[in-house]
């Protein structure tokens, strides 16, 4: 992540028009920006420039946002890095695709500036929270997350979870806001185990709402879950 002033956002789209609409918009709002119009380069220009936020384009000639998405993940230092998807409403499945190799978020064309700079001015502000008060400790709202104790307290009363719940809240709780898909979830908690299923992950989450609060953790229809921050 960018460490002097403005931060960096790389614009990826093979249409000038909307690269143009969007890279005014931003630098209006104080952010340093870079593009490039397909996947391809757009992974050379982050390479380059290590953007503190990637907005990509998913259909792309020589290589789609999608597929730079992913090796981009592969990479160390963009392990942090933010990725949004630009996708149009019929896209239902590439929204679902671009998940599952580790987006952030995508933003719904026709692109409508004002909601575009708010969306990402969000999303960065995700960088910013939860705040670590300590190793392997995290604190939301009215939830302090004990990595290493396994502890969870809620305005200061402890919170006993089974551990699996427990680890399924601090995989949400560590990114507010991002969505992880089912296979995320299932990958990262349960790894490779034959006897687990989707109906394990929605037991899992039933028990965290009802322990934590109905509104914890936010259901996207179709795609996964979502940790609130109250």
């Amino acid at each position: 992540m960018s460490t002097s002033g403005k931060q960096k956002i790389l614009i990826v789209d093979d249409e000038p028009d909307i690269l143009e609409l969007i890279e005014y918009n931003l630098k209006k709002e104080g952010y340093q920006v870079y593009s490039a119009r397909n996947g391809q380069e757009a992974v050379a220009e982050a390479k380059r420039t290590l953007p503190d936020l990637i907005v990509l384009d998913i259909m792309m000639p020589k290589m789609d946002g999608i597929e730079a998405c992913r090796i981009m993940r592969t990479m160390p230092e963009f392990k942090n890095t933010f990725m949004v998807f630009l996708t149009a409403r019929s896209e239902e499945y590439s929204e679902i695709a671009g998940f599952n190799v580790g987006a952030d978020d995508y933003i719904a064309k026709p692109i409508k500036p004002r909601a575009l700079v708010s969306r990402i001015n969000a999303i960065l502000r995700r960088n910013s929270t939860p705040e670590e008060v300590a190793d392997n400790k995290l604190e939301i709202g009215d939830l302090v997350i004990d990595r290493e104790a396994y502890l969870v307290y809620k305005n200061g009363v402890k919170v006993v979870l089974a551990k699996k719940e427990f680890e399924l809240l601090y995989l949400l709780a560590s990114k507010p806001g991002k969505v992880y898909t089912r296979e995320v979830i299932l990958k990262n908690i349960w790894e490779d185990s034959v006897v687990v299923t989707n109906r394990t992950i929605d037991v899992h989450i039933r028990k965290l709402r009802e322990k934590l609060g109905d509104d914890c953790v936010a259901t996207v229809k179709g795609v996964g879950y979502k940790f609130e921050v109250r």
